[in-house]
């Protein structure tokens, strides 16, 4: 029986910021065939180094990975992204060491997870966050960078969620940053639709929207 993890931050483990309506792991349990099993791993707050002991917890059998992480990392790293008044070559200096630390741990932690299970679907991390400024964006897509880039070097998947949620209606109400319940609905139904027809054996990266 086929079964996925999904591992990260609250991309996934959105419960607290959906009310009365479903979180995405629910959406997902929906969305998938009768014979597939999903399982929630990701936690509220990781960021990329939390991710190896969410694999401690993986059930067996678990034959995907779908990983959404670096929205946090991203996230505390801001005050650099909005730096005024600095010197640009060494302020881009700054950013630049910024993008390799998160580059040698983003690496890392996809190196991790090939050598447990092969079949992985990496996740961007979206940008049209209500109020989200121009700065914040250009700050996130130094990450963004980083995360298409290793998941291509390693053959994976990628689902875009900058293309999937783009409205500010995908975007809970409670905290901004997290996804609704329509956008987590949105997400699920582009994890499925991966895990249902994307060939893992074929070693290729697909960007999905």
């Amino acid at each position: 029986m086929p079964h996925a993890a999904l591992l990260g931050d609250s991309i996934f483990d959105n419960a607290a910021y959906v009310a009365e309506g479903s979180p995405v792991i629910e959406h997902l349990r929906k969305r998938l065939p009768t014979d597939w099993q999903a399982t929630l791993l990701a936690r509220d707050g990781a960021v990329v180094e939390n991710v190896p002991r969410q694999l401690q917890a993986i059930p067996d059998g678990t034959s995907h990975l779908v990983l959404s992480a670096g929205g946090n990392n991203a996230l505390e790293s801001a005050p650099l992204f909005r730096s005024s008044g600095a010197d640009l070559p060494a302020l881009l200096h700054d950013l630049a060491d910024m993008q390799r630390q998160f580059q040698s741990e983003y690496r890392q932690l996809l190196r991790l997870l090939a050598h447990r299970i092969s079949n992985i679907v990496v996740c961007t991390i979206y940008d049209s966050i209500p109020g989200m400024t121009i700065t914040d964006r250009m700050g996130l897509s130094l990450f963004n960078d980083i995360i298409t880039r290793e998941a291509i070097l390693a053959g994976f998947p990628v689902l875009d969620l900058r293309l999937i949620c783009d409205e500010d209606r995908d975007y809970s109400s409670i905290s901004p940053i997290e996804p609704s319940e329509i956008g987590g609905s949105k997400i699920a139904r582009a994890i499925a639709l991966i895990l249902r027809s994307h060939d893992f054996s074929l070693g290729r990266t697909v960007i999905y929207s």
